[in-house]
């Protein structure tokens, strides 16, 4: 059976949710993010902002150069999550097949109903619209890969001032061609280092990869080169999943000011080795690698890894790994503008058996009895000692990350 894969994305979501909040934004210049005195970023941008060279994941401060009469709005995220849910209750009313891969984001599998792909993609489009006001843009494919692609062509190719509502169908049979003409970068795993790889092999196009010996690309890229040529032929076997399983758990924070200070970085780290663990723990996970992340003034990031001997959720032996790799990575006296935390290679709790408390089994009861106390009291209700002298951290702002 020929399967009919829809991709759709919300045309820039916040953006739409705030015209509905706020009509008068309607057809300006705005855009949701943090404050620039804050080092905030832009989230989402409307359209009319995009001429100006706006878009999401630039510093706040950087949008108002290049338009000083941009509107930024810190945004209400709680009712865009609500927005979201009503957006995917529509999916799950046409099909139980729903991969939500973002809040604006998601596929579905409609290849169990009759009607063609085509047509309930443009069903689902006006739904949406006329249920929620918002804006959509949806390909249509056998396959995930290509509707992903399809729908970012047919947002570029929309000719609108506006939200693109585009709707592009690549019929089966059709992929490669459609993929052939693309540069390199639209492809899945095609990142600016593949790129430049690429291109100094002459390959500048999807389908160049497309032509080239296979045996040779694997002999480059190993199995990357692999997935890249099947890619490039427009095969994508992965089915629509249903159930999203967390790969990784992390905190960054982003400072008010650049940071020299080792001991305020080393109070940050704890909170957010802190924040981690107890995530980690309320999820019933072990997680088996550490990762930093650290962000100079200029921008230039960093991030550094390690595997632990054995799988934790214990805060102790997460902080020990993440000040193991920050002593290696920090520069004294160079200005941190980010730093964060994270934990990954994940897998469930097994409980062992024996007549006496082990010294790990120690530490969990005290882990457990902390976390008790924070539930109850707050989470500063019991601090380390290297904590309770240090300033409060009210200039930062904080994000916490679960993939």
């Amino acid at each position: 059976m020929i399967r009919k894969i829809i991709h759709l994305d919300l045309d820039a979501f916040f953006c739409a949710v705030e015209e509905q909040h706020d009509p008068s934004l309607r057809g300006k210049a705005f855009a949701v993010g943090g404050m620039p005195e804050h080092r905030g970023v832009i989230a989402s941008c409307s359209y009319p902002a995009r001429k100006y060279g706006i878009h999401s994941a630039m510093p706040t401060a950087r949008a108002l150069q290049l338009y000083p009469d941009l509107i930024v709005v810190s945004g209400r995220h709680r009712h865009y999550g609500d927005m979201s849910r009503k957006v995917m209750e529509h999916l799950y009313n046409r099909s139980d097949l729903v991969e939500q891969i973002s809040i604006d984001e998601a596929f579905i599998d409609v290849s169990d109903l009759k009607a063609e792909a085509g047509t309930l993609a443009r069903e689902l489009q006006a739904d949406i619209w006329t249920a929620l006001h918002l804006p959509c843009s949806l390909g249509v494919a056998t396959n995930k890969l290509v509707a992903k692609i399809a729908n970012n062509v047919g947002k570029v190719s929309a000719s609108t001032t506006g939200p693109p509502m585009a709707i592009k169908i690549i019929p089966p049979g059709q992929e490669a061609a459609f993929l052939a003409p693309l540069p390199v970068r639209e492809l899945w795993g095609v990142g600016p280092k593949t790129a430049e790889d690429l291109e100094q092999l002459g390959i500048q196009t999807i389908g160049d990869i497309a032509q080239w010996p296979v045996d040779d690309f694997i002999a480059r890229f190993g199995q990357h080169g692999e997935d890249l040529a099947r890619r490039a032929r427009g095969i994508d076997t992965r089915p629509v999943s249903t159930e999203h399983e967390t790969k990784s758990i992390s905190q960054e924070t982003t400072f008010a000011r650049d940071i020299t200070d080792p001991d305020q970085l080393h109070r940050t780290l704890l909170h957010q080795v802190e924040n981690v663990g107890l995530r980690l723990r309320r999820a019933d996970l072990l997680g088996s690698t550490v990762k930093i992340k650290l962000r100079w003034a200029d921008f230039t990031t960093l991030t550094r890894q390690m595997t632990l001997d054995m799988p934790t959720n214990q805060d102790d032996a997460i902080l020990k790994a993440a000040e193991q790799l920050f002593a290696k990575t920090w520069i004294p006296l160079k200005p941190v503008r980010l730093l964060g935390v994270g934990i990954s290679g994940f897998e469930l709790p097994g409980r062992q058996l024996s007549l006496w408390e082990t010294h790990a089994q120690r530490g969990e009861r005290l882990q457990q009895a902390l976390d008790t106390v924070r539930d109850r009291y707050g989470k500063r209700a019991i601090r380390r000692a290297v904590d309770v002298d240090g300033p409060a951290q009210n200039d930062e702002r904080d994000k916490e990350t679960s993939t």
